[in-house]
């Protein structure tokens, strides 16, 4: 509330956000934080005891629903590690649910799903700056998975037995710097291209926004030369 302007300080901001219902910040790495400035809140008078209790009350009923409170013996999640979060069983939910979930695409002419049997004898060139890097695929509060369990769009693709060509155009998702001719020669040569654009926490994240919508840097070139 700070960056908005609509308190003025710490103090400020942790008064009004107690009264209006704000039981829990969420902030990391700050010795001097909002809410430790509830304890001086509550002295002026600003905030009433009752109202503090009835703030904490939830936060503490659910970490004892949790089970941060009991012996670790007791708590069945203690006992999981990645061999059973990456198991088959879960890898394949997780597949089931991608495949069921919904893209906003427009199908011109019935191109979509590509199937591995129509794939046969064609020849696919994957480009741009996600198609082939792991590093930008996973966005803000992300989960950091296994390398041998992420698959880029190349990756996946290859997997179908196509006849994959594949470059990147640009290294990275700002695109400062891009390879026109080597693109529009793998294009040339191919049946069927897949474009991977985006921007990625590179380019924005929390506390890192844009004044716009637009490709960063070259990749609206990369895809207008791509459909070229």
């Amino acid at each position: 509330m700070l960056g908005h302007h609509y308190t003025h300080s710490f103090l400020e901001t942790a008064i009004a956000s107690v009264n209006a219902g704000c039981n829990l910040e969420l902030s990391y790495g700050m010795r001097n934080n909002v809410f430790t400035h509830i304890s001086q809140a509550l002295a002026m008078g600003n905030i009433t005891l009752q109202m503090l209790r009835d703030r904490v009350r939830p936060l503490f009923y659910t970490r004892m629903r949790l089970g941060e409170f009991d012996p670790p013996a007791m708590n069945p999640y203690s006992s999981l590690d990645l061999s059973v979060v990456q198991s088959p069983e879960h890898r394949n939910l997780s597949l089931e649910a991608a495949v069921k979930s919904f893209v906003l695409l427009k199908n011109v002419r019935g191109t979509l799903p590509l199937r591995a049997r129509d794939l046969s004898g064609q020849h696919l060139a994957v480009v741009g700056p996600f198609a082939d890097n792991p590093r930008v695929l996973f966005g803000d509060y992300a989960p950091v998975p296994e390398p041998q369990y992420i698959y880029t769009p190349r990756r996946g693709l290859e997997m179908l037995g196509a006849n994959v060509s594949f470059t990147a155009g640009c290294s990275e998702p700002r695109c400062r710097r891009y390879a026109r001719a080597e693109l529009v020669k793998v294009v040339g040569a191919a049946d069927v291209v897949l474009v991977c654009l985006g921007t990625g926490v590179d380019v924005e994240t929390e506390a890192k926004d844009r004044s716009d919508l637009s490709l960063p840097g070259h990749q609206l070139e990369l895809l207008q030369d791509a459909v070229q």
